[in-house]
């Protein structure tokens, strides 16, 4: 007798368990845990500074023909900009492919391609579209929210801007985002697009934060900037984060305010 009833509550017991425990996949994340890694692919910025006159016939042979054939290669469409500033005759894009390997062989098979080919026989008959290129290579920083290529409307202007840190100082550059500067960026009404590492040509060149910024307009990001640098939180973030860093966090910091293009997969 006691023998049944000690394997009722054996019984009882192990179906407890197996009604409430989870299996090792769905367990629930122990605090301070690794937060999640950010994404493998390979990002490029592309610049593209026009033969003088060119300029609206290299943006137009993106919109009929290139993003197309890049698509065709195994190229990811991310985004096509232009400055809002019209005398900065500049087109700005950005592919992402799934590592360096993937982006050496889609390029290498679009210049070899047939279609590609024609494409310039035909819009180059009377000179270059392009005088020369920019490339930034790069990927995503683990204080990046997921890059989602989304159209919004009304449209959008956004801002590429780019950091250069103090030498030794990258490591307390992303603390300062990752802890302050992105939540105050929501508080004021600018939406972060994406962070980024930058991968440089020399191993002996520091990296850069590259990151991209999402405004109603030009003028409200301006002005949602001004009232960021006024806030009393920033303020003390920015001076207790130079403090521990010993100066200034940054040597120099770039901004291009950019509009997309009709033909932009990100508006």
């Amino acid at each position: 007798m006691i023998a049944n009833l000690y394997s009722v509550l054996m019984g009882s017991l192990l179906l407890s368990i197996s009604t409430f425990a989870l299996p090792a996949s769905t367990q629930p994340d122990k605090p301070g845990s690794n937060p999640a890694k950010p994404g493998s692919k390979l990002y490029e910025v592309r610049i593209y500074h026009p033969t003088p006159g060119k300029y609206a016939e290299i943006v137009d042979r993106f919109r009929q023909y290139t993003t197309k054939i890049f698509e065709k290669h195994g190229m990811e469409n991310i985004g096509y900009w232009t400055p809002t500033d019209t005398t900065n005759k500049e087109l700005i894009y950005i592919l992402a492919y799934p590592d360096r390997a993937a982006r050496d062989a889609s390029w290498k098979a679009f210049g070899s391609d047939p279609e590609w080919k024609a494409v310039v026989a035909k819009t180059e008959a009377n000179g270059k579209l392009v005088d020369h290129v920019d490339q930034i290579f790069m990927t995503e920083s683990d204080i990046s929210p997921k890059v989602k290529v989304a159209q919004k409307s009304p449209e959008r202007v956004f801002e590429l801007r780019t950091y250069t840190p103090t030498p030794g100082k990258m490591p307390n550059l992303l603390s300062r985002f990752r802890d302050h500067t992105i939540k105050l960026f929501s508080k004021h009404g600018m939406t972060n697009v994406g962070y980024f590492i930058t991968e440089e040509k020399e191993a002996a060149t520091p990296p850069k934060l590259v990151y991209i910024l999402a405004h109603p307009s030009e003028a409200e990001g301006k002005q949602h900037f001004d009232e960021f640098r006024k806030d009393p939180k920033w303020i003390a973030a920015k001076e207790e984060s130079e403090k521990m860093g010993g100066g200034s966090l940054t040597t120099k910091v770039e901004s291009v305010y950019m509009k997309p293009t009709d033909y932009s997969p990100m508006k």
